[in-house]
């Protein structure tokens, strides 16, 4: 093991980490996330029989083996609209060619950032890596497991706003089409309506905490 000093924030620790990797494949687990005994063998093995193949991602998964509606279901090639709902930083799995193409992680982003974009560093990072022509595939089979928390309403507003801000932060810096940012908005707006249909009105909050983050990020 070895252990280094870095700024404060979450991508400051992930770019002092980069310089020191010297295997072929690089990963970015959290510290309660955990990994199936055959996991990394098996996509040792993946990206040995496929050359091509530059990343893989997989799905989060509770205790119980079971994931959030948001999770697509179909396995397939991540591209710039498909990505949202299709990697996580603890299911992602890069070659350390890729890596050393697309660069550090933008400290704008990620948990301990100076701004409110306190998360979407990885999703931000894997929009370069496409950009630059990455072939990155989504395995849901893939899977990790990852403590399903509870939160309290206020916190769950906090994390719809802190997300929200990091996805309208990375539409904007990657210069998305009208029609992505507007289908972006629509979401949680649906997403509210929804909720209050269903007399939701902790998720409801969550969705317009969302809506509202996504904008600020955006026009920020």
């Amino acid at each position: 093991m070895v252990r280094l000093r870095a700024p404060r924030g979450l991508s400051g620790a992930r770019n002092a980490a980069l310089g020191q990797i010297q295997a072929d494949l690089v990963g970015f687990p959290d510290d309660d996330c955990v990994f199936a005994p055959d996991l990394l063998d098996g996509i040792a093995r993946r990206f040995a029989v496929e050359p091509g193949l530059d990343g893989l991602t997989g799905r989060a998964v509770s205790e119980v083996g079971e994931s959030t509606p948001s999770w697509a279901s179909d396995a397939t090639l991540l591209n710039r609209e498909n990505l949202w709902n299709r990697a996580i930083s603890f299911t992602t799995f890069l070659r350390r060619s890729l890596v050393e193409r697309v660069g550090e992680f933008d400290e704008q982003l990620g948990l301990g950032a100076k701004g409110p974009w306190s998360s979407g560093e990885e999703t931000e990072y894997l929009v370069r890596a496409i950009d630059s022509g990455a072939r990155i595939q989504y395995d849901p089979s893939l899977v990790v497991v990852h403590e399903d928390k509870v939160l309290s309403p206020s916190a769950l507003r906090s994390v719809g706003a802190r997300d929200g801000a990091s996805i309208g932060y990375i539409l904007r810096k990657h210069g998305y089409p009208a029609r992505t940012v507007g289908r972006m908005l629509v979401r949680p707006l649906g997403g509210a309506l929804l909720a209050t249909a269903r007399r939701d009105p902790a998720r409801a909050r969550f969705h317009l905490a969302t809506l509202r983050g996504r904008l600020i990020g955006y026009r920020s």
